[in-house]
Formats: structure tokens, sequence, C-alpha cells
């Protein structure tokens, strides 16, 4: 094996870095597209999460309790951007905005579902690890994080 030529590998290729909103111009048409990414996000790692905890359910369940948490998320996302509103710590609204978001998410879970509190809980924590595992592999992924 000491005669195989080696073959060079190419030196990675810099791109520019461009937030997905200055392309939208961050409108309305910023917003829509944010909305639906998140709920197909949300409605994929939901799927995930209750196929493990209850089995065999069909994705349109999944698909119609997604919007409610992503709706969440979007709007209390911006409490933590303005820098500490009504003069809390930014850290502390992102963890006001993670609640809201879970008791979003077991409202939605409860009701399309047909679960008890009780047992959505653990389908909600799911949930939440899900998204929060496929979220960072997803951001390393696209070099944001």
């Amino acid at each position: 094996m000491a005669g195989l030529p080696v073959a060079s590998v190419p030196a990675a290729v810099d791109l520019p870095l461009v937030p997905l909103q200055s392309v939208t111009g961050g409108g309305p048409l910023a917003l829509i597209v944010t909305f639906l990414l998140t709920w197909v996000f949300y409605a994929f790692t939901l799927h995930l999460a209750a196929t493990f905890f209850i089995g065999d359910v069909p994705s349109q369940k999944a698909a119609t309790a997604a919007a409610v948490p992503a709706v969440v998320s979007i709007l209390l996302q911006q409490y933590g951007l303005q820098g500490g509103a009504f003069g809390i710590d930014p850290s502390l609204l992102a963890g006001v905005t993670i609640l809201a978001t879970l008791v979003a998410d077991g409202i939605a879970v409860s009701s399309v579902y047909r679960l008890q509190f009780r047992s959505a809980a653990p389908l909600v924590v799911l949930h939440f690890g899900f998204a929060a595992v496929m979220g960072v592999a997803l951001a390393n992924v696209l070099g944001v994080l």
C-alpha cells in the first residue's frame, strides 16, 4: 500500500453566512416562512416523540398540535431579543418562553391526542428532548452554533 497515490483533499470553501430573514427583507414573508419552518420542525419532532411514546399514530395529529407551540415560541421570542423587556434578565425571559411553549405544547398535545394532562406530560418532555437534540444538531450542521 505504500505505492498508492494519496488524493489531496481540497480546502474548505468559506461561504458567507447570510441570515434567512435578509433574503426576504424581514417583512411579513419572513414571519410566515419562519412560522412554517418552525411548524414543520415541531410536527416532525412531535411525531417522533408520539411514535416512541404512544406507538403507531397518524402524522396529521402531530401537524395539528405543532402549530400551537410554534405560534407561542415565535411570539414570545421577541422578548428575549429586546434585551430584557420589563427590566428582566434576557436569560430568564428565555426560560419563561420555553416554559410557556411547553405549557402550550401540553395543552395542544392533550387535546389533539385526547390524553389527560398526566399522560400528556411525558410526551411533552419527550417532544422537548427530541426538539432540543434535533435543533442543536441542525444548528451545528448549518453552522449557526
